[in-house]
């Protein structure tokens, strides 16, 4: 709770130094070292296992060493950790920035705004486009940044959510299918699929439940597996269901026309009344996971 309230009000600070950057530089300079020659599936694959066990085993032997000096070192070390794994506040300040952004500088400057968070080609997109796409990526990214690190820290404690950073980065950044990544990404890529499967899961439910809106659950189920991913299609449908609008369709990738399936059917025109909903959403999300561990836990 005091990792969730810390991340509310300070997001990512630019001043401070953030482990998900080390780990980022980790895996860059991994990837350059390992990705050329022959056997690029099993360089990847070893990477990837050799980041995830180091970065679990490095913080299981912290939070160790740290409760057998203090205990209240421990209990701040892990906040401090799993504070590092939440990226609510930031997801929700940069919607909100692409939204503003395109309101007050106009179609060329919400574009390049987007592109900081998204990684389709934005060159092209209409205004409408560029609102879908952010509301996609605020309720995606809503189980990426958010419930599916504290799943894994409810389950496998602070060692848990650091692992699951480390392999959600080296999705983000090697999980392509582009040449360069199509064989060294291709375990990453799986790793963070089934890392995700029951987070996601969870997300799109308990968005329902907190917009009083759990009879969109066969909706759920029949848009959610659209999606060219297994698990992103789901948070994004309940959204999608949430304020009768239509997600997905076709976008451009490296260049490359990338053909996805429509979510919803409803094509219309999305407002800051939509992206007001959208983060209320992930609030209220966030916080009714957090309070339900918290009955399971002291029961």
């Amino acid at each position: 709770m005091i990792a969730f309230t810390l991340d509310s009000l300070l997001g990512d600070p630019r001043w401070l130094p953030h482990l998900i950057v080390l780990f980022g530089n980790a895996i860059s300079k991994g990837e350059k070292l390992l990705n050329i020659g022959s056997s690029k599936t099993l360089k990847g694959f070893f990477i990837a296992v050799a980041l995830v066990a180091s970065v679990y085993a490095s913080s299981y032997f912290l939070m160790d060493w740290t409760a057998k000096l203090n205990p209240m070192l421990s209990y701040v070390v892990a906040i401090v950790l799993l504070f590092y794994c939440l990226a609510n506040r930031t997801l929700i300040r940069e919607g909100q920035a692409v939204f503003r952004t395109l309101k007050d500088e106009g179609l060329e400057a919400g574009r390049k705004r987007l592109s900081w968070i998204v990684g389709r080609d934005t060159s092209e997109l209409s205004e409408q486009q560029i609102r879908t796409a952010t509301l996609e990526t605020l309720s995606e990214n809503l189980s990426d940044g958010v419930i599916a690190p504290l799943f894994y820290y409810f389950i496998l404690g602070v060692p848990g959510a650091i692992a699951y950073k480390m392999i959600n980065t080296l999705d983000s950044m090697i999980g392509y299918k582009s040449d360069r990544f199509k064989d060294f990404g291709m375990f990453a890529a799986k790793l963070d699929d089934i890392a995700n499967f029951i987070p996601s899961r969870i997300t799109a439910l308990f968005m329902l439940i907190v917009k009083g809106e759990i009879k969109g659950l066969s909706f759920l189920i029949k848009e959610g597996k659209k999606h060219t991913s297994p698990n992103a299609g789901y948070p994004e449908a309940a959204l999608a269901y949430i304020l009768n609008c239509r997600f997905g369709g076709p976008n451009y990738y490296d260049g490359k026309l990338i053909e996805k399936p429509f979510i919803g059917n409803n094509q219309k025109i999305i407002t800051d009344q939509d992206l007001n909903t959208a983060i209320y959403v992930n609030w209220a999300t966030s916080i009714l996971f957090i309070l339900t561990y918290c009955v399971v836990f002291f029961i």
